[in-house]
């Protein structure tokens, strides 16, 4: 969803951000560095580092952001381990079409890659050119749009 929101508004943006953290580059994310500090603190155990970084989201985005941000967050958990308590694995279509950001972000080095279904060359061929048929369309949606 991160990569067809950048695509769709007509930016770049570097995936590597979602598990490198602001090593990861650019994310392409409006308030994108606050962002990942506050996410990266809510799913750790340090509550100083959670206020630390709370207090500057909302110091740089505002209040509705930090809101936003913090329900993003919640939901996130909660379809994951919803997911991974009912043991719902990525489907082939999905998998395919995710592949090279997978490989570019690293997701499948995490333990629940190995309910992902395996991509081959051939899908991984026909998942490029169905992306670029998508990303056409995101670009042209966007336009039209603004």
């Amino acid at each position: 969803m991160l990569r067809a929101s950048i695509q769709y508004q007509g930016k770049t943006g570097d995936l590597r951000a979602v598990t490198e953290g602001s090593k990861g580059g650019d994310s392409g994310v409006h308030h994108g560095d606050a962002l990942i500090a506050f996410a990266e603190a809510a799913l750790g155990d340090d509550g100083a580092a959670l206020a630390t970084a709370r207090d500057a989201l909302r110091a740089t985005a505002g209040s509705a952001a930090l809101v936003d941000a913090a329900g993003v967050i919640g939901n996130f958990q909660r379809m994951v381990r919803i997911a991974d308590g009912a043991g719902i694995d990525l489907d082939a279509p999905v998998a395919m079409l995710s592949s090279d950001f997978r490989d570019e972000i690293g997701l499948d080095e995490f333990g629940t890659a190995s309910r992902i279904a395996k991509v081959g060359p051939v899908g991984r061929a026909l998942s490029g050119a169905l992306r670029g048929v998508a990303n056409l369309g995101l670009r042209a949606w966007g336009r039209r749009s603004r």
